[in-house]
């Protein structure tokens, strides 16, 4: 068993619990500690093995019978008996696809999960990918997986997210169909999407100007591994270009749907002087504070603001939480999404990983977002450019930001 990684994720994929030693007798199996902590009652194995052999002795399609299989499925149903949909086992082929998902590489359609209400959902459709291509929007609910190719016809009620990405991923080149509805519409539809090999950047620096002023717009696509790379290298060409025109920057974290917490707080750190960042809080009430790296504090005096919409969530929601509760930016856009949990991820030695919510952040304020997202200063829903428009995609959002930093 590998060790447990040094780095917490806030993602909405998660979960994990580590079995720390067993009693095993012929008649009844017990667990005498989970985490350090004595089990309230037996954890009954004999049951399934009686179950288990049962099924090898008159299930009539025997060649279905796959011990490693019928393995994984009832740890799985053991992690899912928790009823956290952020608390998953990950067979290997799952495992390798969200540590893929992390690293920023993977083949699929460009789209990042989550629950609404139990119900699967779009949390963010990826920049530059065919989900966003095909106007996929965060909010979006998933009802059915199709993909005729390998025979697939999944209705998604009580799906596991490991489950669902699985069916979605695939391929580049092929196709994978989902019914899907919307909030405003009156029925669900369906769309068809052809898989590529997604590659996900972690930000991107483009320089607009507007009234004889230059601003530094940063859009911060996912909180990867890359990020502790890219973003001293972000900050640096800013301070470059600033000048006596420069008028401020745009911090964009619209489909942002999270990762590495510590990332959201490197980020932070350079836009805010000192105080704690986020504070985490495990069952055991223990809390881990995150502090402004003093290592960093380069823009501090930049006027600021920050895009957040549905798809904003998990790190990025610790970022412009911050940056609110210390009132260091003005945030603009849509309610973000609501993911208010800390995810810690174990693998294995057989390539299957074990995820569990270890913990719930709260805001240097105090507030625990779950369910409830991050309300904008300036609320401004999105407007989908229209067909004429296609050419110079106009961004209303986008727009009413560098509009409030002229104001600033």
């Amino acid at each position: 068993m590998k060790k447990w990684r040094n780095v917490f994720l806030v993602l909405a994929f998660g979960a994990v619990v580590s079995l720390v030693s067993f009693r095993v007798g012929e008649n009844n199996v017990s667990v005498s500690t989970i985490n350090g902590s004595e089990c309230k009652a037996p954890f009954d194995l004999d049951l399934m093995w009686k179950v288990k052999n049962s099924l090898s002795s008159v299930f009539l399609e025997k060649d279905k019978i796959d011990d490693k299989k019928m393995g994984y499925g009832a740890i799985a149903g053991m992690v899912a008996s928790l009823d956290d949909p952020y608390t998953v086992f990950l067979p290997p082929k799952e495992n390798k696809s969200q540590n893929e998902d992390l690293q920023g590489q993977f083949g699929g359609v460009g789209i990042q999960l989550g629950y609404k209400d139990k119900t699967l959902v779009v949390m963010t459709p990826l920049a530059k990918t065919p989900a966003e291509k095909a106007g996929v929007l965060a909010g979006d609910l998933i009802l059915k997986i199709t993909d005729k190719q390998k025979g697939i016809d999944r209705d998604t009620v009580g799906i596991s997210l490991d489950e669902a990405v699985e069916l979605i991923r695939g391929k580049a080149g092929t196709e994978v169909t989902l019914k899907m509805f919307r909030e405003g519409k009156a029925e669900a539809y369906d769309v068809t999407l052809k898989r590529e090999d997604i590659v996900i950047p972690s930000m991107e620096l483009e320089f607009k100007e507007k009234d004889g002023k230059k601003f530094a717009w940063i859009k911060l696509y996912k909180f990867t591994e890359q990020i502790y790379k890219d973003w001293p290298g972000i900050v640096d060409k800013i301070i470059a270009e600033k000048g006596n025109n420069f008028g401020g920057i745009i911090l964009d974290l619209r489909n942002n749907p999270g990762g590495y917490l510590q990332a959201s707080v490197l980020v932070a750190s350079d836009f805010i002087d000192k105080g704690v960042i986020v504070t985490q809080v495990t069952a055991s009430g223990k809390n881990e504070v995150y502090q402004v790296d003093q290592s960093r504090r380069k823009l501090l005096s930049e006027k600021l603001v920050v895009l957040i919409n549905g798809g904003s969530a998990s790190a990025a929601e610790i970022l412009a939480g911050a940056l609110k509760d210390y009132k260091r930016a003005k945030l603009i856009g849509e309610k973000s999404f609501g993911k208010g949990t800390v995810q810690q991820p174990e693998d294995f030695p057989d390539g299957s990983g074990l995820h569990v919510t270890v913990a719930k952040w709260l805001l240097p304020l105090g507030k625990n977002i779950h369910k409830d997202g991050i309300t904008p200063d300036v609320l401004v829903k999105y407007e989908p450019p229209k067909e004429t428009d296609a050419k110079d995609k106009p961004d209303n959002q986008l727009d009413k930001a560098v509009e409030t930093l002229l104001k600033i």
